[in-house]
């Protein structure tokens, strides 16, 4: 069954925990692309609906994607709308990208850190915190699929649970759209039921700007080469069959292990 991001259909289903939020901290992850951009646009009518502020933080890398043109376009729409963006840039040039071995391992580890350094200077608590990121249904198709093919291919066993156990982890996470964590913080994915296509669409219709400068080591993410794969075959995908698929085939674990986790492990590994 193919969904269109409604704003009134998603509102329906995070009901009870959008009217939480007057209460909250609430801390918008963006980076300018499609999936952040259309989160954007849902919480901000949420906030403006429920009764809610948020800030939204972009981290501003790889410097190529991320002209002055780039973020003054991006800016100055959400102003518009009443949102003011906090951009982040590193001291890090692309250089080190062009020279690492998988350039977008070094991207999304200098994100972590620059994350695990923001929040401790902008959080006074951590149990007011809403962490809120926007993975999207066809990430976690391409996460299962680099599930089946560690466990059926690697090399070796010790290799196949090295691998696994850190990635796996990483990744699994990020089949829930709630998490509460047991020091009070709360993570929300709010676009994990919507396939791409689902969320393109809405781009399309409403005209909200996105970053128009290509990443130049896209090449690097498996999930963006099988997103041009689904995508071009027309397929869509349905969120409970797939989280049913992923608990009887993939071992997914109990919720419980990622929300008992600290905070300090949790956002140094996993987040």
């Amino acid at each position: 069954m193919t969904l269109s991001v409604s704003y009134s259909q998603w509102k329906k289903e995070h009901k009870s925990f959008l009217e939480t939020l007057p209460s909250k901290q609430v801390f918008l992850l963006f980076s300018g692309g499609k999936d952040s951009s259309v989160t954007m646009d849902l919480i901000s009518k949420a906030g403006k609906e429920f009764g809610f502020g948020f800030e939204a933080h972009a981290a501003a890398f790889p410097v190529h994607r991320y002209s002055d043109d780039e973020i003054d376009r991006i800016s100055s729409y959400w102003s518009e709308r009443g949102t003011d963006l906090v951009w982040h840039k590193s001291a890090e040039t692309d250089e080190h990208l062009i020279s690492a071995e998988n350039p977008c391992v070094y991207c999304q580890d200098l994100r972590k850190k620059m994350l695990k350094t923001l929040l401790p200077e902008l959080v006074p608590d951590w149990k007011k915190l809403v962490l809120i990121t926007s993975y999207s249904l066809w990430d976690l198709v391409s996460y299962s699929i680099e599930h089946i093919l560690t466990d059926a291919f690697s090399d070796t066993e010790e290799g196949k649970r090295s691998v696994k156990d850190k990635r796996y982890m990483e990744t699994s996470q990020r089949f829930y759209p709630l998490l509460k964590m047991k020091e009070g913080y709360t993570v929300f994915r709010p676009l994990i039921k919507y396939n791409g296509d689902e969320i393109r669409q809405l781009l399309t219709e409403t005209g909200i700007p996105t970053l128009s400068i290509p990443c130049k080591f896209s090449d690097y993410r498996p999930k963006r080469v099988l997103e041009g794969y689904y995508k071009k075959m027309g397929l869509s995908f349905e969120y409970d069959r797939l989280l049913g698929f992923t608990k009887g085939h993939l071992d997914l674990p109990d919720i419980a292990e990622y929300t008992s986790l600290k905070k300090e492990e949790y956002l140094r590994h996993l987040f």
